[in-house]
Formats: C-alpha cells, sequence, structure tokens
C-alpha cells in the first residue's frame, strides 16, 4: 500500500484510476485492457508529478524528506557495497541501534559506513529510536572513525535523523559532549569523508557526522539547525507556522548549495526517491565514485586543510577578507594601535609618564 502526502491527492486519484485499467475485471462491462486509455493516464500523471515536485515549498520539501516509504541508510548499505561487517559498541556504556556503523567495499576499495538509520516500519523505528542517536552512537562512530583514520580508510555517512536524543538518560550521559567530541573528530581526520543527507539533516545529531569534506544533499532532502515545527514553537509560540519556518531557515538543497553549505545536490526521480529507488542508487553510485576519485591524488594534509577550509568559508563571501582560498593558513596581524604600543620609545614614554603621576600622588 502506497502513502500519499495531502499535496499528492490528484497524483493518488491518477494511480488509482491506472490500477483500475491494469485490471478491467473489476470493472461492470469490460473484458480487455484499454492500453491507449492507460497511456494518456500515465502522461497526464507524469505531467502532474513534474508540476507539483517542480514547485514545491519548504515545509512540503520537510513532509517528503520525511516521507515513510523513502529509502534509508540500511537500503544503501545493502545494495551500494560489498562485504559490509557491521561492528558495535563504543567500549564505554552499550550499543546504540540507531546507527549502522561497519567497514565495507566500494567498487574494491575499503570504506568506514556509517549510516543513521529510522527504521522500516513501527517495531523496527522503535527498535532504531527513529534515528535519534544517543552519546554511545557518536562515541562508537568516534572509536571507528579514529580506526579508520589509522588505517587510511576513506569514511562515508549517511544522514537521516531529526535531531539527537533528547532524553534525560541521554543528557546524563553526555551528549553534548559526545556531539561535540564527534564534530572534533570529524575535523581533524587526514582521510577523505563524505556526508550525504538522504532524508532529514536535523540539528547536531547531523552536524556531528556531516563535518566532512564533501556534504552531499538528495534534491529533495533537508538539513537544517532546528526542525521547523521546533522553530516555529520558539519563535513565534505556534507550531503551526512550521511553512514561516521553514521558508526562513533555507533548509532545502537549493538554497543550502547557493549559500555553499554543502558542496552538491544528487537528483532525485520524478516524484521522489521512494518512487525510484534503483535510479536514486545509480545516481548515488556515480557521486561517492566520483567524490572519492577526487582525494586519490590529495595528501593527508592538504585532505585535512581543504576540509577546514571549507567551514572557514561558510558565510565569509561578503566579509571583510578578500580571499578566502587558504583561511586554514590565516594568522592574527597586528593593527596599527598595537605597533604603536611595541614603539620602545612609546613604552619608555608611557614609563616614564605613570612614574611621574606616581611622584604627584605621593606628594598630595
Amino acid at each position: 500500500m502506497k502513502n500519499y502526502l495531502n499535496f499528492e491527492n490528484e497524483i493518488k486519484n491518477l494511480e488509482n484510476e491506472i490500477e483500475k485499467l491494469k485490471d478491467p475485471y473489476n470493472q461492470e462491462g469490460l473484458s480487455e485492457v484499454d492500453t491507449q486509455k492507460i497511456s494518456s493516464t500515465q502522461d497526464e500523471l507524469d505531467e502532474k508529478l513534474k508540476d507539483i515536485y517542480s514547485n514545491l515549498d519548504p515545509w512540503q520539501t520537510t513532509m517528503v524528506a520525511r516521507h515513510e516509504d523513502r529509502p534509508k541508510s540500511k537500503f544503501f548499505i545493502d545494495n551500494l557495497f560489498e562485504d559490509f561487517i557491521s561492528l558495535s559498541g563504543d567500549r564505554h556504556y552499550g550499543e546504540d541501534k540507531s546507527v549502522l556503523t561497519g567497514f565495507a567495499k566500494f567498487k574494491g576499495n575499503s570504506v568506514l559506513v556509517i549510516g543513521q538509520e529510522k527504521g522500516e516500519d513501527l517495531d523496527s523505528r522503535i527498535e532504531r529510536n527513529f534515528g535519534m542517536m544517543r552519546p554511545e552512537g557518536y562515541r562508537k562512530t568516534i572509536r571507528l572513525m579514529n580506526l579508520a583514520n589509522k588505517f587510511n580508510i576513506p569514511i562515508i555517512s549517511f544522514i537521516d535523523t531529526p535531531g539527537a536524543y533528547p532524553g534525560v538518560g541521554a543528557e546524563e550521559r553526555g551528549q553534548a559532549e559526545a556531539i561535540a567530541k564527534s564534530i572534533e573528530c570529524c575535523m581533524e581526520l587526514k582521510v577523505p569523508t563524505i556526508a550525504i543527507i538522504i532524508g532529514e539533516g536535523g540539528s547536531g545529531g547531523a552536524i556531528a557526522l556531516a563535518s566532512s569534506n564533501k556534504v552531499i544533499m538528495f534534491e529533495n532532502a533537508i538539513y537544517s539547525v532546528i526542525s521547523p515545527e521546533g522553530c516555529a514553537t520558539i519563535l513565534w509560540r505556534d507550531p503551526k507556522k512550521m511553512l514561516d519556518a521553514a521558508k526562513a531557515m533555507k533548509l532545502s538543497a537549493k538554497d543550502l548549495l547557493k549559500l555553499k553549505v554543502i558542496d552538491e545536490i544528487i537528483p532525485e526521480p520524478l516524484g521522489g526517491a521512494h518512487r525510484d529507488r534503483d535510479t536514486m542508487l545509480e545516481n548515488l553510485k556515480t557521486s561517492i565514485k566520483q567524490n572519492l576519485d577526487y582525494f586519490k591524488d590529495l595528501s593527508p594534509e592538504q585532505i585535512a586543510n581543504e576540509r577546514k577550509n571549507k567551514f572557514l568559508k561558510i558565510g565569509r563571501n561578503d566579509g571583510f577578507i578578500s580571499t578566502t582560498e587558504d583561511l586554514s593558513s590565516l594568522t592574527v596581524k597586528n593593527n596599527k594601535f598595537e605597533n604603536i604600543l611595541k614603539s620602545k620609545k612609546i613604552q619608555i614614554g608611557i614609563g616614564i609618564g605613570v612614574i611621574f603621576l606616581g611622584l604627584i600622588f605621593l606628594l598630595i
């Protein structure tokens, strides 16, 4: 049974009509398939899909990104990689099932794969905590990222989470510290890192793993510091204003590419990734291969500096720095006032003045 979003009613009606035309014996008086009618209805459906999905507003994009039929991390791990070996535990507290981690082969080369997993049905979603990682999940990924760094193995992360788990237990076990350590670890790695936002990229739960050399987004994915509902609740005390919040946050792939927060958009099939998973797999496979090939000739230091520069450049396009090509080598420059203070003559003059003032106070 297909699931439809609230703006897909016309699409639902057309698809139901096509299904009935393909099975004429359910309709009284018909005994053969009307292929011409099916073809014209299919054309109408394709046109409607194109019209709707080429004009999605930010809130509709958010709904598509959260679609329950959308392919999850486990689907991509199972179909893109070979010899995946799942590794568990953070060696401190326990295992977090909301994130899949392990080493695998991609095109014959070893990679570390990290995937935030929401689950496919209610039972698996509860087991996976709806993709919301706990501190032990971040500590597990830190452990494995350091291991990959030691053996010079590239890291590929699939981001799909509403955010880090906000429960009391997670806070007691150091949620904020675990996220901060994960970001720090990502920034210090000397191996290529690729983060792919396949659905929701929410808050610190996403940036903890998306501090990568290349941040890639699916066309209908979202990436934001907070959910639209949460933002609307804070700013207007009304979660129903999520459309206004979604517009203001610039959370869509097109907006983020324009702001240079992300590096690439992977196009989705007409109607979203859930309508043609095979095409989505091919598009993603091509992108990963191209990005891994880009880093083959770079040294570990160049890879780390490129990642650092990437994040230092964000938001600096209209700033005071004339060139942002190598921000990682920026040094603090002394201004004219500091140079004046460092002059020996000035220092001697200030010293004499201080002594003179001291004598005056003593005489008084």
